[in-house]
């Protein structure tokens, strides 16, 4: 299963764009991935940091112990942002997902909206 549950860009006139982009980068994710082995499986998280980036924007990644794969794609111009702070994105975004998970009204394998 290998595919996004969840892809929002704002604005949307480049939404097919960035489909693309979280696409190419989940090959990226399973690399990196395969490429730690088995000293993933003791770990509680991992972020993966910079993927690649483009001429435009940086694309980065975050997995759980579960092997559920954060994307997020920023644009290169945002000088602002350091690794800290995408760190911290992702751990915000893996408890809002942990929270759709255990909601018991939540049927798995739907789409979430915000």
């Amino acid at each position: 299963q290998n595919y996004p549950l969840y892809i929002r860009s704002i604005p949307t006139e480049n939404e097919l764009k960035f489909h693309y982009m979280v696409h190419t980068s989940l090959d990226v994710v399973d690399e990196k991935i395969s490429a730690m082995g088995k000293a993933l499986v003791d770990q509680r998280e991992l972020y993966l940091g910079l993927l690649y980036p483009t001429e435009d924007y940086k694309v980065y990644g975050y997995v759980t112990n579960s092997k559920v794969k954060f994307v997020m794609v920023v644009d290169s111009s945002n000088t602002a942002l350091r690794d800290n702070e995408i760190r911290s994105m992702f751990r915000k975004l893996h408890n809002s997902y942990t929270d759709v998970m255990c909601n018991p009204f939540y049927n798995p394998g739907d789409r979430i909206q915000s």
